[in-house]
């Protein structure tokens, strides 16, 4: 889609240069051309320089080819907000070549991922998204592997804008990752963490949005931004929005049943894998912690 909307658009910039070069075109219509050139890559300020395009060149009494190919195809004209949404399992697993083909086309194009942590929508099976002692279909003793990081996957090719987010603990964090997304010239990815039916939350789905700042506060569950922009500014493009852990990692794993299941049928497991991941959980926030300075 976003591919067949740019050749579109690509088709009708250049009719637009066409019509300012040539002679008999008003100063008006060059005029308000030269404003689209000058907006194009900015989706704001560009939907109202399309419309002054428009309006000017209907007022035209001419029928050249040019000037009829960008009013018949007018709605490809604007800049695009362009969106890609999916689950973990997608964007992990089973589309994780197509996320990475697109990512890497360097494109203008945001892909924002749900992760559940689980197959949530087939049954709660185990995916690479999984966390080391969670419960699930094909793990019922518990994953042994730790997750896969796709933002650190993303964030190695330089020129993508990655962030993770959890709204429930900062939603000022989570439009700022979103805006900076959208504004950012080339491909983006968002990876939210989403409570689930299939965490079993203590009190239920309703506590979803207390749950994320529960995994944050404990150090579960990281936030931060990735823009390659501020490199040229000089800037360290890491930016790491969660604070230092400050409440029990055990005592969150322990409120959703995703993981206190395993401690009534596998007590001497889960008491090692539950300490594995929170040494995990520690090593991760150093980790970010050494590459936001």
């Amino acid at each position: 889609m976003y591919l067949g909307q740019k050749a579109i658009r690509e088709r009708l910039i250049a009719d637009l240069e066409q019509i300012a070069a040539g002679e008999k075109a008003p100063e008006s219509v060059k005029a308000a051309i030269a404003e689209f050139m000058a907006t194009k890559d900015d989706g704001e300020k560009n939907t109202a320089a399309t419309k002054a395009v428009i309006a000017e060149l209907e007022k035209l009494d001419c029928d050249c080819p040019t000037r009829l190919d960008v009013l018949e195809n007018k709605e490809f004209l604007s800049k695009k907000s362009i969106w890609i949404f999916g689950g973990d399992g997608w964007a992990y697993d089973i589309g994780f070549g197509g996320v990475d083909h697109v990512l890497a086309s360097g494109e203008d194009v945001n892909i924002m991922v749900f992760d559940t942590e689980v197959y949530s929508n087939t049954g709660g099976q185990a995916s690479k998204a999984s966390q080391i002692g969670q419960v699930a279909q094909f793990a019922a003793a518990g994953k042994a592997i730790a997750k896969k990081s796709l933002a650190d996957i993303a964030m190695s090719y330089g020129y993508i804008y990655v962030a993770q987010i959890a709204m429930g603990a900062d939603q000022n964090q989570t439009l700022k990752a979103i805006k900076e997304a959208e504004a950012y010239p080339g491909p983006s990815l968002i990876i939210g963490y989403a409570p689930c039916e299939m965490h079993s939350i203590k009190g239920g789905m309703k506590n979803c949005q207390a749950e994320m700042k529960k995994a944050v506060d404990c150090g579960y569950w990281n936030m931060f931004r990735y823009n390659p922009q501020l490199k040229a500014e000089g800037k360290n493009p890491f930016i790491l929005d969660s604070k230092e852990p400050k409440t029990s990692y055990r005592d969150f794993i322990m409120g959703e049943a995703r993981y206190s299941a395993l401690t009534r049928s596998f007590p001497e497991r889960a008491e090692e894998l539950f300490k594995k991941a929170e040494e995990k959980s520690v090593d991760r926030y150093e980790e970010l912690k050494l590459r936001s300075e």
